[in-house]
């Protein structure tokens, strides 16, 4: 009898799911369902709508005349790699809010919404809630609505135990209000006001030392443990200037954010052209932290100055005459501040930035 042809039967294959890929929607479910009651808290009553839809709502309709939107973006810097590896996930959504709100304050602007990216290839629900968790009490700090967001899950794109940040805010301000820096003139007064350390900029090079100096993590700088004193939250200005603009607004004829740049390179670029400053270097005491990075890393001073805030994380510009008015205000805020330098003229009248700014 012939014999029947071999038929090779190919095996079905297994059946695959999103969770078989990295992907763990519960996961990312669960996340959402722990940080609603910590985003509710800062609402806002123009916040229209919950968390969770496909866009964000606000309603600006009763709140300003003739508003200008100002928006900012950014993130934390390798910051996040020192958090990372000290296991520390609570505060650097507080950096994250600091960074873009602080920024777009600087042109008179009240933070009113804002919205973070998490990024990371496998979903840890504890690290993500603190994160996320920071980021809102940051939020509320400022007065800031956490209306939205993006949770992303993406397998293979980061290595295990990390995870990527950014954020984005909307602020506005009245047209007439705007700070554009047009009112600056030679004379006035840069008020310096205290950062909480290092904030979120020049952290490569604070790794670089940090490691170098073999991670000394029970050393103490100004009587705090060095890791709290390098992952402190970047401060948050908001409330304090904006109650400070409410009071002596015409006073104020720009102000600025130090971040990464230092004082040489953030200071000036809200001075209009022609004009420069000098910066009193005897007037910046460096904070313990500071100091010990600058020993440890054998840091020139230039490089100091323009690598970290070295203790002054906000500048306010104003006229001489207003500089006592201004102070008390601070004071009342509980900012602590000092002069720290003035609005020079320039004498070639079109130097270069780098020309523009004398520390001595």
């Amino acid at each position: 009898m012939p014999q029947a042809p071999h038929v090779s039967q190919t095996p079905t294959p297994a059946s695959l799911t999103y969770r078989d890929a990295g992907v763990d929607i519960d996961a990312g479910n669960e996340v959402v369902e722990r940080i609603k009651p910590l985003v509710k808290r800062s609402f806002r009553p123009e916040v229209m709508g919950g968390l969770g839809g496909f866009g964000a709502l606000f309603d600006l309709s009763n709140k300003y005349r003739e508003p200008v939107l100002v928006s900012g973006t950014d993130g934390v810097g390798t910051k996040l790699k020192l958090a990372q590896q000290l296991g520390r996930h609570d505060t650097i959504g507080i950096d994250l809010v600091g960074m873009c709100v602080n920024d777009i304050l600087i042109w008179g602007a009240e933070p009113l919404f804002f919205l973070d990216y998490f990024a990371t290839g496998k979903l840890d629900v504890e690290t993500t809630v603190a994160v996320v968790g920071g980021i809102a009490r940051g939020c509320e700090e400022s007065g800031c609505a956490l209306i939205g967001g993006e949770t992303a899950e993406m397998p293979d794109m980061y290595p295990p135990g990390e995870y990527d940040l950014t954020g984005f805010a909307v602020g506005a301000v009245e047209k007439s209000q705007l700070l554009d820096g047009a009112k600056v003139r030679e004379g006035d007064v840069l008020l310096g006001i205290a950062s909480s350390g290092p904030h979120s900029n020049g952290y490569s090079l604070i790794r670089r030392i940090y490691d170098r100096a073999g991670r000394p993590a029970e050393l103490q700088v100004g009587g705090v443990a060095l890791t709290d004193a390098l992952m402190a939250p970047t401060r948050l200005y908001v409330k304090p200037v904006l109650a400070l603009l409410r009071e002596h607004g015409e006073s104020i004829n720009a102000m600025a954010h130090i971040t990464g740049g230092g004082l040489t390179e953030n200071i000036i670029r809200v001075i209009p052209d022609g004009l420069g400053l000098q910066i009193e270097a005897s007037a910046i005491v460096l904070p313990p932290v500071f100091d010990w990075l600058q020993r440890e890393g054998a840091v020139a001073d230039a490089e100091m100055w323009r690598t970290f805030n070295c203790g002054v994380g906000f500048v306010l510009v104003v006229p001489q005459a207003s500089v006592a008015a201004v102070a008390a205000s601070l004071d009342a805020h509980g900012l602590t501040h000092r002069p720290i330098g003035q609005v020079t003229r320039l004498s070639n009248g079109g130097a270069g930035d780098g020309e523009r700014v004398h520390i001595g």
